[in-house]
């Protein structure tokens, strides 16, 4: 009647992990969610971190740091480098996978339970749709603290550090020997030199997002500017509930897990989002390139090697195209960040490090996706701007957003 035992069994494990999330908790059961992380990096093998390899990495951190300050003028971001095992990245990254996929979640989890009770259904579907309400919310909840739980597993096999996703998931900078060893496989470079590359790149994102205090705020803003457009399928819903029995669990989860049921529609309001989210991506990505390039040059013989190495790994759809592309849709264009990294050397060399690094300092100074297209026209616009009349200037005015 119930189908497999074993799947039977895993439900209701699900289900008491979904009753057992408390009142008021958000849209999301994230001890479920954290849960489901762990179990799939445990399952294929999640050694402790070794004291030699601990060591190797915050030392390696420490000296990427020292070379960054030849680099950039943004002070330090590393004030204690750690190591940590892929269970460890779970645990300390959870804070901010909450704040980037909440909105998302609790959207869809609102907008499910409002298509349901919605006027549009048949009278005997909204028969039903009224005791099953609450319960609906709280397996959509569930089905979506399931799919973060799954593709947390999965970004912490591939991932090396905090920062492979484009933004820090946390204030620590730390990078993982599993993750370092899987990303040298087929590699011809020394290890302790791929090690400090990662470094490099690790260290320089922990810069840039510390010391540019509106930078990951803008970043959250536009998720959640997607966020509030997202709508439910409600004729392939209809199609879902019209035949749904009441006194079939595996039938209401099977409803609720249709993929084409949460396609969001995209609005022009969501398109701008997404296109904020994608260049202000691309532009940090092409600023760390530029930097470590910089700071490895005449230091690292096999920066150039590594550096390419990165670029094809997002080509082909590394930790931030799958997180993105899962989470808004999102596909992060390699071409995008060839762009911003060509803009950001031609600044280099145009105005030096300091006025390169000056672009940061307000958002209204930042290139936009129009920029990225002809970035020589960006260069040979103002040479700098004063942000103190960026600060007084009347709102009606100069609205770059």
């Amino acid at each position: 009647m119930f189908g497999n035992p074993e799947q039977m069994a895993q439900a209701m494990r699900q289900f008491a992990d979904m009753l057992s999330a408390p009142q008021g908790s958000g849209p999301v059961n994230w001890d479920m969610a954290k849960n489901i992380a762990r179990h799939a990096v445990v399952a294929q093998g999640d050694p402790s971190v070794m004291e030699g390899e601990r060591r190797q990495i915050v030392e390696a951190l420490r000296l990427a740091d020292l070379w960054l300050n030849e680099a950039t003028t943004l002070p330090s971001g590393v004030s204690s480098p750690q190591a940590w095992s892929r269970s460890e990245w779970i645990e300390n990254t959870v804070p901010i996978w909450r704040k980037l996929c909440e909105p998302i979640a609790e959207r869809m989890v609102e907008t499910m339970g409002g298509a349901i009770g919605g006027s549009g259904l048949p009278p005997e579907a909204q028969q039903m749709a009224g005791p099953l309400m609450g319960m609906l919310k709280q397996m959509g909840g569930m089905m979506v603290g399931q799919q973060i739980g799954q593709a947390i597993g999965s970004l912490a096999r591939e991932v090396v550090g905090t920062t492979d996703i484009g933004l820090p998931l946390s204030d620590t900078a730390a990078l993982l020997p599993g993750g370092i060893a899987s990303f040298s496989e087929g590699l011809e470079s020394p290890a302790d030199e791929i090690r400090l590359y990662l470094a490099l790149r690790e260290a320089a994102h922990h810069r840039l997002f510390q010391h540019v205090p509106w930078l990951r705020s803008h970043l959250l803003g536009a998720v959640e500017e997607y966020a509030k457009g997202i709508t439910v399928d409600t004729s392939a819903l209809e199609e879902q509930i019209r035949g749904l029995d009441i006194n079939n669990p595996e039938a209401i989860q099977e409803a609720l897990s249709g993929g084409n049921l949460l396609k969001p529609e995209e609005t022009e309001r969501q398109k701008a989002a997404l296109t904020r989210l994608e260049t202000m991506l691309a532009l940090v990505e092409g600023w760390v390139a530029t930097v470590v390039d910089r700071a490895a040059e005449g230091k690292l013989p096999s920066a150039v090697a590594l550096a390419e190495t990165v670029r094809r790994r997002r080509a082909t759809g590394g930790p931030a195209e799958l997180t993105f592309g899962t989470l808004v849709g999102l596909e992060l264009r390699p071409r995008r960040l060839r762009e911003a990294a060509a803009l950001w050397r031609s600044l280099e060399s145009e105005r030096g490090v300091e006025g390169r690094d000056a672009l940061w300092g307000h958002p209204d100074l930042m290139p936009t996706a129009d920029d990225l297209d002809d970035p020589e026209a960006f260069v040979r616009g103002e040479a700098a701007w004063d942000i103190s009349q960026l600060e007084t200037k009347p709102d009606d005015e100069g609205d770059q957003s």
